[in-house]
């Protein structure tokens, strides 16, 4: 039972009991700054209590919102068949799959989920999963770290403000030297990219769509990239290959992403899914766990997590990641998630998801004093200029129920007016029209 002293006398006898001459003495390895104004808290309340408070706080939020907001997280259908399955008692009660003669439902579950990611990116091998795209991206970088020898990285700054700042908070201790380029019209600047690029980098990394929408090919960046004995990393939005030329097409080394599109509801932010995929020559330097098929002494098909070796429990330092377990009731939704939708309803979705955002395109650019950015080609998600703070719009937008997109200039400096949409299937045509009417009556008052 939770005890808060109520008396001085209560405080010494407690002070007594914990070793402690003072409750400042308790508290000195805390800065000043950091430590609690006052211990004056409320009386305890009842499991009912608390529960009808909580409801209380919870009614405060916009729920309900027609979601036009992206930024790396999508709002997508997913169908009723994800949840009754995942929701298993065996599938959300296992642990790692250490013993494989336990554990071949998991095991199988996991080596589909890493065929999946195979086929969507067309790279070699998938591992069992990471924690979210921010995570993976880090976990390639490092990879390519290891396997080129050099401690120089570019950084498309495209790419996800999250992801980078994740990435230099990860490596913050380690001596990696980072290099931004910028974005030109919304695409990788080559002229700027190619100007560092020599033969003590280790890598580029990009993000296809990035993270104002725009979609990029970037073949020639790869082959340049090849010529001075540097990897390509490409962030990837996995819903996208189902119309756009996918990583391997690309030549790209290592293919990351956030499987949180593949069936995975946006809860607030999380728990999500990382997903990592590689050439087969750098199989050895995957982080995380692998699972792999193989037959028994009958000759019957059966799993097994493999090439354990680079793993921290072995290795310890000189593993590959310290990784110590993954998101395999995330990656088992994504699995059901794709299985269901299959090669083609992938390329359907794909299709309806630009179409609608081609759509509302065209409409807003019928705003008055409304910029629609089409400097480059995008899928879902694309950038508008307004003619106002689009801070102030996006808070307008919410009382007339709209999540009404991401403003930039949170991210970007000089973009306090850019607005970035992004359109999924879930977005019927009756949607999209009230959206578009919403946003004008908002920008004319």
């Amino acid at each position: 039972m939770n005890y808060i002293p109520h008396t001085e006398s209560e405080t010494k006898e407690m002070l007594k009991v914990i070793g402690a001459p003072s409750v400042e003495h308790l508290f000195k390895h805390i800065p000043p700054d950091l430590r609690p104004k006052s211990f004056n808290l409320p009386e305890g309340k009842s499991e009912f209590e608390v529960l009808e408070y909580l409801k209380t706080l919870s009614r405060q939020n916009a729920v309900g919102l027609s979601g036009f907001l992206g930024a790396g997280f999508y709002d997508h259908f997913i169908p009723q068949t994800v949840d009754a399955l995942a929701n298993r008692s065996e599938f959300y009660t296992a642990y790692t799959p250490y013993q494989p003669e336990c554990s071949q439902g998991w095991l199988q579950a996991i080596y589909e989920y890493q065929s999946v990611i195979c086929a969507l990116t067309g790279l070699d091998v998938s591992n069992a999963s990471l924690y979210d795209g921010g995570t993976a991206l880090f976990e390639a970088a490092m990879m390519a770290i290891r396997l080129s020898g050099k401690r120089k990285i570019i950084v498309d700054s495209g790419v996800s403000l999250i992801y980078r700042t994740m990435l230099y908070t990860y490596t913050s201790n380690l001596s990696i030297e980072f290099v931004e380029t910028p974005v030109v019209h919304g695409q990788a600047c080559r002229e700027d990219i190619y100007k560092v690029l020599d033969d003590k980098t280790a890598a580029i990394i990009v993000q296809n769509p990035n993270f104002f929408g725009a979609v990029d090919d970037f073949s020639d960046i790869v082959q340049k990239a090849h010529a001075c004995g540097a990897l390509v990393i490409a962030s990837v939005y996995p819903v996208s290959l189902g119309l756009l030329k996918t990583p391997a097409e690309m030549g790209v080394d290592i293919a990351t992403g956030e499987g949180q599109s593949l069936g995975i509801p946006l809860s607030f932010g999380g728990p999500y899914l990382g997903f990592i995929a590689v050439k087969k020559e750098h199989l050895r330097q995957m982080p995380g766990r692998i699972v792999g098929a193989t037959v028994d002494s009958d000759n019957r098909r059966g799993f097994v997590l493999t090439l354990q070796a680079r793993e921290q429990h072995i290795r310890r330092e000189r593993a590959t990641s310290n990784i110590c377990s993954n998101q395999s009731l995330c990656a088992l939704r994504a699995l059901i998630y794709s299985t269901l939708l299959g090669k083609q309803g992938f390329a359907e979705l794909a299709r309806l998801n630009y179409q609608k955002a081609e759509f509302t395109k065209a409409l807003l650019g019928k705003i008055k004093g409304v910029q629609v950015k089409r400097s480059s080609p995008t899928f879902n998600e694309f950038t508008v200029l307004l003619p106002k703070n689009a801070d102030q719009v996006v808070f307008k937008m919410i009382k007339e129920g709209f999540a009404c997109g991401f403003p930039l200039g949170r991210f970007y400096k000089g973009m306090d007016n850019y607005l970035l949409v992004a359109v999924t299937e879930k977005r019927t045509k009756e949607d999209i029209l009230h959206f578009v009417n919403s946003l004008e009556a908002a920008l004319c008052s």
